[in-house]
């Protein structure tokens, strides 16, 4: 495991892992993915699709998962900078509804490993991000949940600057909260 490092947090499961970067006068290089690294941090998954977006300062997307079929997701950014967050929704965990959040940038290079059952999202705090994402299931479009980003009893603090126009999309702006999930959770 000598070409990434991996912290842990408080909610178990998530993982941030800072890639090794080998850099000279010419650039840098650097392996964003190596299955035999990431097996030996404890992330043996298969991922099936690989995903990428582009948005502008202030669009915030999330937060999303899929019901049925949930995905790991090893998420980073590849230019530009987000701050990422992941919900646990596992029922009976012990940390279920508590966030945790980190700045992914092309600077920094970190990654974000969020398991499934997890919703995710982020926003976008420089002028311009490339978000990239490995998921281990496919996306099924009627699949799709969310929760509400500001919903306080999740209490996600997002770092958005003061004056910050915040762009969602339509299906954003309607994400039910946390208590009506857990509700229709436990039916």
């Amino acid at each position: 495991m000598g070409k990434i490092s991996v912290e842990t947090c408080h909610i178990e499961g998530l993982k941030v892992i800072t890639p090794q970067v080998f850099g000279d006068a010419r650039g840098y290089f650097m392996e964003t993915y190596n299955y035999n690294d990431y097996k030996e941090a404890g992330i043996d998954q298969v991922f099936v699709q690989d995903n990428q977006s582009a948005s502008k300062k202030g669009v915030l997307r999330g937060l999303h998962f899929q019901i049925n079929y949930p995905q790991d997701k090893l998420v980073r950014a590849i230019r530009g900078e987000v701050f990422d967050v992941a919900v646990d929704l596992r029922p009976g965990s012990k940390t279920y509804g508590q966030w945790y959040g980190v700045l992914l940038s092309e600077e920094n290079k970190k990654q974000f490993f969020i398991p499934k059952n997890f919703a995710h999202g982020f926003v976008v705090l420089s002028d311009y991000a490339e978000f990239a994402y490995k998921c281990t299931d496919f996306y099924h479009p009627n699949d799709e949940g969310g929760l509400a980003w500001n919903d306080p009893q999740i209490g996600v603090e997002w770092p958005i600057p003061e004056g910050m126009e915040l762009t969602l999309s339509d299906k954003d702006k309607k994400w039910g909260s946390f208590a009506e999930f857990t509700e229709s959770r436990n039916k």
